[in-house]
């Protein structure tokens, strides 16, 4: 069974998964966090075990709509419906004091979607090995993935009105997402462990559908560039050397254009991979603790 619970939340008449190590304790500063592409929120592990970041803070990860054990009505959605969603559980859970987002590649421009729509509400976010751009040459120009190009393949055999019961994602999708996230030399039962959650989590028409759509909005989602000038929280932008889906070239560009946040920092960690919180748990935990001290009182 998965680790998660769910609260019923009225956007999009939504069963909204979410994974807490700790009862909440109102008088600690929250984090959430935010999982990547058809990842779950089991993509925290390591930050759950973390004593220091525990004790410092709650940890809250809620799982994006089309993502684990969230479930919806709605056959369509996007990134903006999940930022709503996440807002929304936090209040049903009745979760306040100084909020903070860390969101991994699409986690991260979940965080500054969440900013936008409630920023008397977030207290800073941290994306972690992301872009705040659509996907656009100007990324790739700057040695980004190309995402459009890449799940195009996988969209089309995922478009189908036929009943697919016996649906669920190939081992060369899984390991393909696991290859850019976790890294080539991931341990084998890293692999083994995502291979099986991915699977897991998409079977059947229903999966097949919730799987086409993150892809979707993946390949098709609105860039951030002009909304940047409205997020007024500090920032802080983790980044690893070794993200082969966008590049520490292109999160400094788009660091800048955060122009009125209090605060930006962008820490670059060495051999770092895409799913940096996995491949440096220890460097993104002293981060968190940094920043969240600072601005959480």
């Amino acid at each position: 069974m998965p680790n998660t619970k769910t609260v019923t939340v009225a956007h999009l008449d939504t069963e909204a998964a979410y994974q807490m190590p700790k009862p909440y304790d109102k008088s600690k500063p929250t984090l959430v966090l935010v999982n990547s592409f058809t990842t779950s929120s089991e993509l925290y592990k390591a930050q759950y075990a973390n004593q220091d970041l525990t004790n410092a803070m709650n940890l809250i990860s809620i799982e994006l709509l089309g993502h684990g054990q969230t479930r919806t009505k709605s056959p369509s959605f996007t990134y903006w419906d999940t930022a709503i969603m996440n807002l929304q559980v936090l209040s049903a859970l009745n979760i306040t004091g100084k909020i903070f987002v860390l969101g991994t590649s699409q986690g991260g421009w979940i965080t500054t979607r969440m900013a936008l729509l409630a920023p008397e509400k977030i207290a800073g976010i941290i994306p972690l090995g992301t872009s705040m751009d659509y996907e656009s040459e100007r990324t790739r120009g700057l040695g980004c993935w190309n995402g459009p190009a890449d799940l195009a393949a996988n969209i089309k055999a995922w478009s189908t009105t036929s009943p697919t019961p016996e649906f669920k994602p190939s081992e060369e999708y899984c390991n393909f997402l696991i290859d850019i996230g976790f890294g080539k030399d991931c341990p084998k039962d890293t692999r083994d462990f995502w291979v099986k959650e991915i699977q897991a989590n998409y079977t059947g028409d229903d999966g097949r559908r919730r799987i086409r759509m993150a892809a979707i909005n993946l390949a098709e989602r609105d860039g951030l560039h002009s909304r940047l000038f409205d997020v007024r929280c500090p920032v802080l932008w983790l980044h690893g050397t070794a993200d082969p889906v966008y590049t520490v070239s292109n999160a400094k560009v788009e660091l800048e254009m955060f122009v009125n946040a209090p605060s930006k920092e962008l820490k670059v960690v060495e051999g770092g991979q895409h799913f940096l919180s996995f491949s440096h748990p220890e460097e993104v935990a002293k981060a968190l603790v940094e920043f969240v001290g600072e601005h959480g009182k």
